[in-house]
């Protein structure tokens, strides 16, 4: 029997204003999804989907709050109001964004703090749980096989996942690193964001499958209105280019199935996504191992177009790259921080005049060339030319972000070496922001994030 995936159109009128500008849907958009929200989730069971304790936990896509890489709050809504009207007993609403963010001040970010408020949903910031510590499995040669899960994901997700029910609401996304980032990568929240640096690289579609065998959703939701190309954070200014008005949403009880179908919508199939081929190979896709065993609900014969996946170029000429020559994995020490550099200088309005080192096996001739200050990414390049370059330049001019992708201390750099406020990456009140951000701490929090007075100061 096959795996069935709901494709579901949204025929309502799309933003006429240009991308750059991030705007709320419109009211018909947002009852029109909730309508889609309500026949899909009908169709799938209802409310036999609930559990013995009828409770849902639900997990968005939050990694950050800028425009088009979160997971829509009105479908966020519309799953919360689906569940309290068909029985549920209690709703959390749970995140552990990405590295350079407290996930409670994502939220206010959102939107998602304004529906728990409104809705009653709780809301879970995983950062500031306690956990355990669990094992990457997939490979002998990782560089760490170890990773700590929160307490709140292992008692409800793993441990009582035959009472609780689980729903996963990723964003429809290509991803510079990974392909695609569906409900596969939505689960990469759950390890430490301490422990999310280590083989980031050409081994981070395996650590995507390990967290896999531990935990699947029973339910993902593709929140697709609009669909992101050249990656999973899109420069807001080349917004016209990089995100498009596809209107979709793609369901299913199979994660990998629902993924497959999503990847399928950006031109891309398992060989153009390592992560899920690799669930498919290891028997963690519920019997589908190929496109022919899914049944689409829905139609998708139009989407015909490969589009791309890696970043678009569109970077600060006074900005010099160096990349080596033996290995620079875009899956790490390359995109991660080449994806903050776009934003910043197109975006922020950066400042140029320094230069950043990748990778490993590097041109003598091209590392003397170096002159003023520089910023070293990933622990290769760093066991490779740092030292050197601390005695060339010193230290106050060269900059560390160590591991294949500390995120967090490439951004501290960046934002001192581009003059930019860490506060503007929070467009609400600084008030509100410092507020979430003291609420955190209080609550232990173990985010990663740059010091917020890192443009005035080097602290890496």
């Amino acid at each position: 029997m096959k795996t069935r995936v709901y494709v579901r159109h949204l025929e309502s009128e799309y933003q006429k204003e240009s991308r750059t500008k991030f705007l709320p849907l419109s009211s018909e958009m947002s009852s029109e999804i909730k309508k889609i929200v309500y026949e899909i989730l009908d169709n799938a069971g209802g409310e036999k989907l609930l559990k013995a304790s009828k409770n849902v936990y639900i997990k968005p896509n939050g990694i950050d709050g800028k425009a088009y890489c979160f997971t829509r709050p009105e479908l966020v809504e519309a799953v919360i109001d689906y569940f309290k009207s068909h029985g549920a007993n209690k709703i959390y609403l749970f995140e552990n964004s990405t590295q350079s963010n407290f996930t409670r001040l994502v939220f206010e970010l959102t939107g998602y703090a304004k529906i728990c408020r409104k809705t009653g949903a709780i809301p879970v910031y995983l950062d500031e749980d306690e956990g355990r510590i669990f094992e990457f499995k997939g490979k002998d040669d990782y560089e760490s096989n170890k990773f700590e899960m929160p307490n709140f994901v292992i008692k409800n997700l793993i441990e009582d996942k035959d009472k609780n029910l689980y729903i996963s609401l990723p964003k429809l996304k290509t991803h510079s690193m990974a392909g695609v980032t569906l409900g596969v990568k939505n689960q990469w929240a759950f390890p430490r964001q301490s422990d999310r640096g280590y083989d980031h690289n050409h081994s981070l579609g395996y650590k995507l499958v390990d967290v896999l065998s531990y935990v699947r959703p029973d339910f993902t939701i593709i929140e697709g209105v609009e669909g992101t190309i050249y990656g999973h954070y899109p420069v807001t200014a080349l917004a016209d280019k990089a995100v498009l008005p596809l209107k979709l949403i793609i369901a299913g009880n199979n994660v990998v199935a629902t993924d497959m179908i999503g990847a399928k919508v950006f031109g891309l199939g398992l060989e153009d996504v390592s992560h899920l081929r690799l669930a498919v190979e290891k028997d963690l896709a519920d019997g589908v191992k190929s496109y022919d065993d899914i049944e689409v609900d829905g139609d998708i014969s139009m989407y015909n177009t490969k589009y791309p996946t890696d970043l678009y170029d569109a970077y600060p000429n006074d900005v010099r790259r160096i990349f080596g020559k033996t290995m620079a994995c875009k899956e790490g020490c390359v995109n991660n921080p080449m994806t903050l550099l776009q934003v910043l200088y197109n975006d922020h309005h950066g400042k140029g005049g320094w230069t950043m080192v990748m990778g490993k096996g590097f041109d003598k001739d091209e590392i003397d060339s170096i002159t003023g200050k520089v910023l070293v990414v990933g622990h290769c390049a760093i066991e490779e030319v740092g030292d050197y370059l601390v005695k060339k330049l010193g230290k106050k001019n060269v900059f560390f972000s160590g591991k294949c992708n500390e995120l967090a201390k490439s951004a501290a750099a960046m934002f001192n070496l581009m003059k930019v406020s860490p506060l503007e990456f929070a467009p609400i009140s600084p008030l509100v922001s410092i507020k979430c951000i003291v609420l955190a701490k209080l609550h232990g929090t173990k985010a990663l994030v740059p010091s917020l007075i890192s443009n005035y100061f080097k602290t890496v």
